[in-house]
């Protein structure tokens, strides 16, 4: 990402990405442009969607992909992550970004991984209503599922291909790895 030299509000944020051709990452006044997706990636990003969006039809839950984006008001930032779930009747009012998802996913990729692990997580972590945060790896069959316990604790349980199957409990969901990474060719 190639953070842009100058200071701008949220508002004019959100009107600059309404024409852009370029998504754009907001942190705190300051706007970062997103680099392309692999094949793997957008693979991976895209079962999975699909996978989310028949388990939720139906439940007053929604899934987004890739081009919606999630707001962390207390923080003043705007993320676009791969996947995002939310069943919150508020994230209806805002038909740009969603402000109450309850699982986010991220694809990982050389040029994010790091910051998808460090200070992207802390900031999705003021999210009060995220109750999941996925890393996929598109490397090798590996899921890291962060789930928020009832003592407030982000505890990490790693999935690999070994286990066959892997489980988003904040939307009581269940799926092969076979399934999610279907058609994905690993280097």
């Amino acid at each position: 990402m190639i953070a842009s030299p100058n200071y701008i509000s949220p508002e004019e944020y959100l009107q600059m990405e309404e024409t852009s051709s370029i998504k754009h990452e907001y942190i705190d006044g300051y706007i970062y442009t997103m680099a392309g997706a692999s094949d793997p990636h957008i693979t991976v990003a895209l079962n999975l969607a699909t996978l989310l969006r028949n388990h939720v039809r139906g439940s007053g839950c929604r899934v987004y992909i890739a081009d919606m984006k999630a707001r962390i008001e207390s923080l003043n930032r705007y993320y676009y992550p791969d996947v995002m779930v939310t069943g919150d009747s508020r994230d209806k009012e805002t038909p740009v970004y969603k402000r109450f998802p309850c699982l986010i996913v991220e694809v990982l990729s050389d040029l994010t991984e790091a910051f998808d692990r460090g200070d992207k997580f802390a900031d999705y972590q003021a999210i009060e209503s995220l109750k999941e945060y996925i890393l996929i790896n598109t490397k090798r069959q590996r899921i890291e599922c962060f789930r928020l316990n009832d003592d407030g604790f982000w505890v990490l349980q790693t999935y690999t291909f070994q286990d066959k199957t892997f489980q988003l409990k904040s939307i009581n969901f269940e799926a092969t790895m076979a399934e999610l990474y279907e058609d994905v060719v690993f280097a």
